[in-house]
């Protein structure tokens, strides 16, 4: 059984006049370290199989899917698409997810080694596919876990943009993808994309050689999932303006768009399933200006199940006005971290592509920035991506773009610019 706790970091004193409240939710998952063997799951795994997945990308593909199907526990149903410009079940085939068991684990192996590299690449086609397995699945599998793996190592050339756009949108909320791009012929914004839409992760693998022991951490990962379907609910006064919600922590997701209204003050926000694990998110509201002493909630945060209405934890957003400067003007550690490494993430992109435009001062200037902030924020990993990319003169401090990067390191940049790191220490209070 999962056990849920909210926990909320702000400084709720404004001073007189101010209007911005900010918070740090942290929403944290306990539960049985072990796989969660109770728990009803569907996973569906997809490989492209498009003719640039030839050279040996395949063959260490077939092999991660086969590591990914053993590591699958007994009863829970899953699928195998192969994909190029189409979507094909090559596992099992009848348009139905099988249950894993020693019998249907080696058929689904069987399948996946006959795989081979030839045709061209579309993305959407292939998750529509995996969403129609997972909805006739969820009618006789109401509460499973939905979880599927997305591998690709090219760019989305043979589906029209409307199509891909159209085959995402069907895809929102039918199920969560984790998303791995291999090699340095992907793009990353139109991976991220699909992740964002399916509130999945999004990693680069450098060498092929590495998928195996990825996939394996993917499908284990899954297995440890009890809980399906979490919204974040989040009610604010009638006189207040929501200006953001934003998963901060692991990764950067900003879920404002993703609102479903449940009355003229509430809306939930989605966050996919979860595990025993710790997520955090910022948010923001613009409250009326009170006077000095006033205090008010400017915001009410539930977790919860909306297919049942079930909650899962509860934490209060608070506003008091104060004319105490020590009070007021005091910046919540937390928030500040977090507000930190969302302006790392920015400063990652725009720099990598004005880089690419070939614009160098702008370039120079957002990644020798970034390069100060994540050092400060104890980001190490982003911080050594950096130095792959940007050269700072530890004497003036002044930055200067390398002149041959690897490939495959700027991609590693670009794609993990969105993960960040927790505080080093919890602030007390």
């Amino acid at each position: 059984m999962t056990d849920f706790a909210i926990r909320v970091d702000q400084n709720k004193y404004l001073p007189a006049g101010s209007q911005e409240v900010h918070a740090i939710v942290t929403v944290e998952a306990s539960g049985p370290v072990e796989r969660a063997t109770a728990t009803e799951a569907a996973e569906v795994i997809i490989v492209d199989t498009s003719g640039s997945m030839a050279y040996g990308k395949i063959a260490e593909a077939r092999k991660a899917a086969q590591a990914a199907i053993d590591t699958l526990r007994d009863g829970v149903y899953f699928a195998v698409i192969a994909g190029d410009h189409q979507a094909e079940v090559v596992f099992p085939g009848d348009g139905r997810l099988a249950p894993a068991d020693p019998r249907s684990r080696e058929a689904a192996k069987d399948a996946v080694a006959r795989l081979r590299a030839d045709g061209g690449t579309a993305m959407g086609r292939w998750l529509r596919r995996a969403a129609d397995l997972f909805s006739a699945h969820q009618v006789s599998h109401p509460g499973a876990i939905r979880h599927a793996i997305l591998l690709t190592d090219g760019k989305n050339e043979h589906e029209p943009a409307p199509e891909f756009d159209a085959n995402l949108a069907y895809c929102a909320g039918k199920f969560v993808c984790d998303c791995r791009g291999v090699g340095t012929d992907w793009v990353v914004a139109e991976v991220r994309r699909i992740g964002s839409t399916l509130l999945g992760s999004v990693m680069d693998v450098r060498r092929p050689e590495e998928l195996e022991a990825d996939f394996r951490a993917m499908t284990e990962a899954a297995m440890g999932k009890t809980v399906a379907d979490v919204a974040l609910r989040l009610w604010t006064p009638r006189a207040a303006t929501l200006n953001f919600v934003k998963q901060v922590s692991p990764s950067l997701e900003d879920l404002t768009g993703r609102r479903t209204d449940v009355d003229a003050l509430t809306g939930d926000y989605p966050t996919g399933s979860w595990g025993g694990e710790t997520r955090e998110y910022h948010i923001s509201v613009r409250v009326p200006p009170g006077n000095v002493g006033q205090e008010m909630r400017a915001g009410l945060v539930r977790l919860v199940v909306p297919d049942t209405g079930q909650v899962l934890a509860v934490g209060n957003i608070l506003a008091q006005w104060s004319d105490d400067p020590a009070q007021s003007t005091r910046i919540n550690p937390r928030v500040a971290h977090y507000t930190g490494q969302q302006e790392l993430a920015s400063l990652i992109q725009e720099g990598l592509q004005a880089r690419n435009a070939g614009d160098v001062e702008t370039a120079t200037a957002r990644l020798g920035r970034a390069r100060g902030i994540a050092q400060r924020a104890g980001n190490e990993e982003t911080a050594k991506l950096l130095d792959k990319v940007v050269e700072i003169d530890p004497e003036s401090g002044t930055a200067r773009l390398k002149r041959v990067v690897d490939k495959a390191d700027e991609i590693a940049l670009d794609t993990r610019s969105v993960r960040t790191v927790r505080m080093r220490k919890d602030p007390e209070g």
